[in-house]
Parts: C-alpha cells; structure tokens; sequence
C-alpha cells in the first residue's frame, strides 16, 4: 500500500474537470467560448500524453486570457510530466495564490510539494504539503508525502553534516601534514646546521691535529742537535787530528832529513 502511495507522490493530479466546482462556473463564466474550445484540445492531447503539443494549447488559451486559472494548472501539469518542474512552480503558485476554490488550492499545494520533491528542495516541500493539509487535512496522500519529505530532509541534514565533519577531518589532516612538512623541514634545517657543526668541528679538529703536530715538530726539532756554523763534529775533529799529526810527523822527518844532511861523515883516516 506504501508502495503505491509512493507512486502517486510524483504523478500531478488530473486536469480536474471544469463543472466541478462553482467556483469553476465563475470563472466559466468570464472564460470566452474561444478559449474554453482551446483548452478542450490541450485537455485531449495531455490525456494522449502528448504533452508538447498540450502545453502549445494551455499557451495559447492563456494568451488570450492570462488570468485563466485552469489553463495555468494544466500548463503546470504539462511541465511537470516533461521534467520542466522549474516551469511548471509559477502555474501552480499562481492557481493556490489566486483560486477560492478550496479543494483546488490544496492539489497546488500538493504538487508544489512533488516539484519540490523532485528537486530535492525537502524543506520547501514541507512547507507546501503542510499549507495543503491546513486546506484538506484528510488527505493522505499528502500527508505520507510529508512524512516522506521529512524522513529525507533528515537524512540530507545527516548527510551534510557528515560531509562538514569529512571536510573538517580532511582539512585538520591537511593541516596536520602541513605541521609535519614543517617539522620535517625545520628537523632537516636543524640537521642540516648539526652536519655543518659537526663539520665545522672536524675541520677544527683536523686543523687542530695539523697545529700540534706541527708544534711537535718543532719540539722534535727543538730537541734534536742542530748543525752550528765553523763546528766540527768529534769525527771531523778527530781526521783532522789524525791529518795534523801526519803532518806534523811529516815535518818533523823532513827536520831530521836536513839535520842529517848537513852533519859532516866522519871517516876513519887510514894512516
């Protein structure tokens, strides 16, 4: 029975039938012969579900009179079975807005709430099927439509609402990322200058070694006997004593060779 019920939300009532209602014979009463001949035709073609070539006559019947209620309902009725449910508001508004008829006044408001529907517009269908049930408060069909509306109007907030917390935990994640990328960078930074310390140190240390063993050098150097000018070393000292002593015994042979020279040989006379 839900079923069928849920059928009828989104199927426009039938063109209601002109001698229904006195407030129909009223307004029949203002509608030329002209323009109920015109609106007749657009009545047959919509029942052949020929909704264009309906919705060219319902047009025309309201160019001859704008204020035709029921040509501005059926035209509403032709839009809606096209899904021009944009268009298809004004007719309906203009027929709850402008009928003193009650039980038409409601149906405007009905389907204002399946246009509504359609488009997804669920607080404004509560609203119209609401202003329809003030007007006919047995209507059922109206009323599960409500019910309906409802249901969906909370499952659309629930639903929005957990788009706003997705997007709220997408953007705290967003910046969450955004603080590790700056962490990140700010430890790559701080490594970065701890490298260059660490290096700065090595290079300080090697410096460091290349002064001591530098200094050690000179100690090295300071330590070990350094070469003196015109100082003959004992090896040195002793060839040159050892030259001088060959010398000077050469000399003194030489001394005694002349010595010897000039010293007369004394031979023994014989006689």
């Amino acid at each position: 029975m839900k079923k069928i019920i849920y059928i009828v939300l989104f199927l426009p009532f039938l063109i209601f039938s002109q001698n229904q209602e006195k407030e129909k014979k009223k307004e029949e009463v203002e509608v030329k012969l002209a323009e109920k001949q015109i609106l007749r035709k657009g009545n047959d073609l919509y029942k052949q579900k020929r909704f264009t070539d309906a919705e060219t006559q319902y047009k025309k019947a309201l160019f001859q009179n704008q204020t035709y209620q029921t040509a501005h309902y059926n035209l509403a009725n032709t839009f809606y079975e096209q899904n021009k449910f944009k268009e298809a508001l004004p007719g309906y508004d203009f027929t709850a807005k402008s009928t003193k008829n009650k039980i038409i006044k409601a149906q405007s408001f009905h389907n204002m709430g399946n246009v509504f529907m359609k488009q997804k517009q669920y607080e404004k269908a509560i609203f119209a099927y609401k202003n329809s049930l003030r007007i006919n408060p047995k209507d059922d069909e109206t009323r599960y439509n409500l019910a309906l509306a409802q249901d969906l109007l909370k499952k659309q907030n629930k639903d929005k609402n957990k788009d706003k917390k997705d997007k709220k935990d997408k953007n705290k994640d967003k910046d969450k990322n955004s603080e590790n990328k700056d962490k990140d960078k700010k430890k790559d930074q701080g490594d970065k200058k701890d490298k260059k310390k660490d290096d700065d140190k090595d290079k300080k240390d090697q410096n460091k070694k290349g002064d001591n063993k530098q200094k050690d050098n000179e100690q090295k150097d300071k330590k070990q006997p350094k070469p003196q000018p015109n100082k003959l070393s004992k090896q040195q000292i002793e060839q040159l004593l050892e030259a001088m002593n060959n010398e000077e015994n050469k000399t003194q042979k030489k001394v005694n060779a002349k010595k010897a020279r000039g010293r007369k040989v004394k031979q023994e006379k014989d006689w």
